[in-house]
């Protein structure tokens, strides 16, 4: 059942968050829709664990370029909140046009474990002030860091979906500044509840533990049309696999190719 839980705990910092541009200043195009909401069914060894949400939510203006909040949500199933409940909220605030977060926040509830962790990013000296547990420092990170949700949504909107197309990424997570490797592995059909649809299987090596469980890979099936939606998610653990599929906000027009 501690399995089950960790499902939630994986997906609840690692679905692709929304974005969407303020129409006073435009954006550059993105992949993404104003008011897209998808749902996630968790599960593990067919046993539902909980489900999960990406949706948009408004940014104050302000700033010199327009901003959006994107914003994951992940909740136990009442059988595994029985015995380990999780309710974890991730909300990244980020700029548009460079695709760079500014405000991260994390509000994590899973068993008898809460705690809230915040991430201030300064562009303008390339640091971040990091809160957790009350105490709050100040890192120095590399001009192009992403956080948790950011950088999935930076491989949704620029990485090219051929098979062999590869980007990496740098991301602050947990004090550290991490590497990370995103990788399209191939073209494929993905039949699901959305129907029958042309998906590019893309592999994000995280090279480290403490988030996806043991080695911390894990895929995404993202949808070659213009909205490049990601249709399912899965990470190997020791015994068997989480896998995340969309269940609500599948794409309107389905292939049947």
């Amino acid at each position: 059942m501690r399995i089950l839980a960790c499902a939630l705990c994986l997906f609840s910092v690692w679905l692709p968050g929304q974005v969407f541009a303020v129409e006073s200043a435009p954006a550059p195009l993105r992949p993404f829709r104003v008011g897209e909401r998808l749902t996630y069914d968790i599960t593990f060894l067919n046993i539902s664990a909980g489900t999960a949400v990406m949706e948009v939510g408004a940014a104050d203006g302000g700033g010199e370029h327009p901003s959006g909040k994107f914003i994951t949500t992940a909740v136990s199933s009442p059988k595994v909140t029985r015995f380990f409940p999780v309710d974890n909220r991730v909300e990244s605030l980020t700029d548009l046009t460079t695709l760079l977060p500014e405000h991260m926040t994390f509000r994590r509830r899973e068993g008898k474990k809460k705690e809230d962790i915040e991430y201030i990013f300064h562009r303008n000296d390339n640091t971040v002030s990091a809160t957790r547990g009350g105490t709050t420092e100040l890192v120095p990170i590399p001009a192009d860091t992403q956080d948790l949700i950011s950088c999935l949504y930076y491989v949704r909107s620029l990485l090219p979906l051929k098979q062999g197309a590869s980007q990496a990424l740098t991301v602050y997570h947990d004090k550290k500044i991490r590497q990370v490797e995103v990788r399209v592995e191939k073209i494929e059909m993905l039949e699901g509840p959305w129907g029958n649809l042309e998906t590019a299987q893309v592999l994000v090596i995280m090279p480290f533990q403490g988030i996806f469980l043991n080695q911390g890979n894990i895929r995404v099936w993202f949808t070659t049309d213009a909205r490049r939606i990601p249709l399912r998610m899965k990470a190997k653990v020791v015994i068997g696999s989480i896998v995340a599929d969309l269940i609500d906000g599948i794409p309107e027009v389905a292939s049947s190719k």
